[in-house]
């Protein structure tokens, strides 16, 4: 397994820096995610935002062969949804919008979901769900916590609220590359695993699913679904540990006026 970085403030300043960019980003796209848009259009939305107006990388692209700037996973999938000129989105969908960016050659990565138009209650209720599973994860990060705490605190209110984690997928350690050490499992135990430390910085994004666990890859190698075509959905911060608990990197303004915070 290869070594765990541990950041510098001074990093963590310029991780902090490419996550408030990366918030903008989001910002941007809030008013042109909606009925009608297709997901490249999106995509290519995001692409000029990052690179003409931040000045900035939108480091997926080229990752692993991807060719596009972001991920827009819809209804059934779980991750990794290619963009297409020919999806378009219509009323009571919900995406996945996953989006990576560099600056000062560092790295912020965070997704959110959309609902589209009107959106029936089962779909809000789960994207809703997902979104406090993330931040029950994201408040037990501290020294001296485990992996296996934030796992824990995830599967929790997941599956109390009668929905179940993807396993294949983690979140990850982040900083010059997109994928670090540690892997940062949505699911655990208390106390098991990796200890934390001040000057870690990871991602915490469970995929969590309306049915059954298991999922399937596609045939163009990338999209991965949800194997009884059920809803699937994801958010995603970038966080940092700090001296006495934890810091959002990533945290966008609409999540600062409903009363979260950048750092616990």
């Amino acid at each position: 397994m290869k070594q765990i970085v541990i950041k510098t403030p001074e990093e963590i300043a310029k991780m902090r820096h490419s996550g408030a960019l990366l918030a903008q980003v989001f910002a941007m796209l809030d008013d042109a995610i909606r009925e009608g848009i297709s997901t490249m259009a999106i995509n290519d939305l995001a692409e000029d935002f990052i690179v003409n107006q931040l000045k900035s990388r939108p480091a997926s692209k080229g990752q692993y062969d991807f060719p596009y700037v972001l991920n827009t996973s819809v209804d059934e999938v779980v991750c990794h949804g290619m963009p297409s000129v020919s999806k378009i989105l219509r009323s009571g969908m919900i995406v996945n919008v996953d989006i990576t960016l560099e600056n000062q050659g560092y790295i912020a990565d965070s997704s959110k979901m959309y609902c589209i138009g009107q959106t029936a209650p089962i779909a809000k209720r789960l994207v809703n769900n997902v979104y406090k599973s993330m931040w029950a994860g994201i408040r037990v990060v501290k020294p001296g916590a485990t992996l296996g705490d934030i796992g824990y605190a995830i599967q929790q209110h997941a599956e109390q609220a009668g929905y179940s984690i993807v396993r294949e997928y983690c979140g990850h350690g982040i900083g010059r590359d997109m994928h670090e050490e540690p892997a940062v499992l949505h699911f655990g135990r208390p106390g098991i695993g990796i200890p934390l430390q001040e000057g870690m910085v990871f991602t915490i994004e469970p995929m969590i699913n309306q049915g059954d666990h298991r999922i399937k890859q596609k045939k163009d190698g990338w999209t991965v679904v949800t194997r009884d075509k059920k809803l699937s959905a994801q958010w995603e911060h970038t966080v940092a540990v700090t001296a006495d608990g934890v810091e959002i990197l990533t945290l966008r303004a609409e999540e600062r006026l409903n009363g979260y915070h950048d750092r616990y």
